[in-house]
C-alpha cells in the first residue's frame, strides 16, 4: 500500500489565474506550518512540483524526511493565455470557452494551455511511477487543480463534481493506493 499525503502549497494571495506562472508562497504562518509538519508521517518521502510555491512549502514542512527531485508533472494546470488574467478578464476575452472550461471539464482546454484530461494524465503518470517504486508514504506538495485530479481518480467522481471541493492552502488530502485500487481518506484537512 502507498499512502499519498497531498499538501496544497502555501498561499500566494493571487487573485488571477495562477497556473505555470512561478509565484512564491507566503509561509509566514510558522505555527500552521509546524502543525502541518508534525501531522505528516515522519518516515514519508517528500516530493513537490517544480514551481517555487510548492518547492518552498515542501522545504518548510520536510524536516529530515528524504526528498525526491522536484517533478514538473506535478505542476498546476497550464492555463496558457489565461495565466495571470483575472477571472472577469478571461470571461470577457473567451466567454463561451471559459464557461465550458468550468462547466464541462474534460477535453476543453484554455488557449495555448491544457485541459483537465491532459493535466490528469500528466499527474497520473507521475503518481503511477511513484506507486511502482514501493514507497509506503509519500508527501506530495502540489496545487489545487492537480490535487483535484487525484481526488477524482481515487473517488470515481466526475471532474465537474470534484471542482466544487475546497482544497485550502496548507491542507492535507490523503489517498491510499493498494494493488490498483484507491481509497479516499481525509480531504482538505487542516492540521
Amino acid at each position: 500500500m502507498t499512502r499519498w499525503w497531498w499538501v496544497r502549497h502555501g498561499p500566494t494571495h493571487q487573485k488571477n489565474f495562477t497556473g505555470w506562472r512561478d509565484v512564491p508562497a507566503d509561509l509566514s504562518d510558522t505555527a500552521q506550518i509546524a502543525s502541518l509538519a508534525a501531522y505528516l508521517p515522519q518516515e514519508a518521502v517528500v516530493i513537490s512540483s517544480d514551481l517555487s510555491r510548492a518547492v518552498q512549502t515542501a522545504d518548510a514542512i520536510g524536516g529530515d524526511r528524504p526528498r525526491l527531485p522536484h517533478d514538473p508533472q506535478l505542476r498546476e494546470f497550464d492555463f496558457g493565455a489565461w495565466d495571470g488574467l483575472h477571472f472577469e478578464e478571461v470571461a470577457a476575452r473567451d466567454p463561451d470557452l471559459s464557461r465550458q472550461y468550468w462547466e464541462q471539464p474534460g477535453s476543453i482546454q484554455a488557449p495555448d494551455g491544457e485541459s483537465w484530461d491532459m493535466a490528469a494524465a500528466r499527474a497520473n503518470r507521475a503518481v503511477d511511477a511513484l506507486n511502482a517504486e514501493g514507497h509506503r508514504d509519500i508527501i506530495a506538495v502540489a496545487h489545487f487543480g492537480l490535487i483535484l485530479t487525484q481526488l477524482q481518480r481515487a473517488s470515481g467522481r466526475t471532474a465537474y463534481s470534484v471542482l466544487a471541493q475546497k482544497i485550502d492552502p496548507l491542507s492535507v488530502t490523503q489517498l491510499s493506493h493498494t494493488d490498483g485500487h484507491w481509497q479516499v481518506g481525509v480531504v482538505n484537512h487542516m492540521p
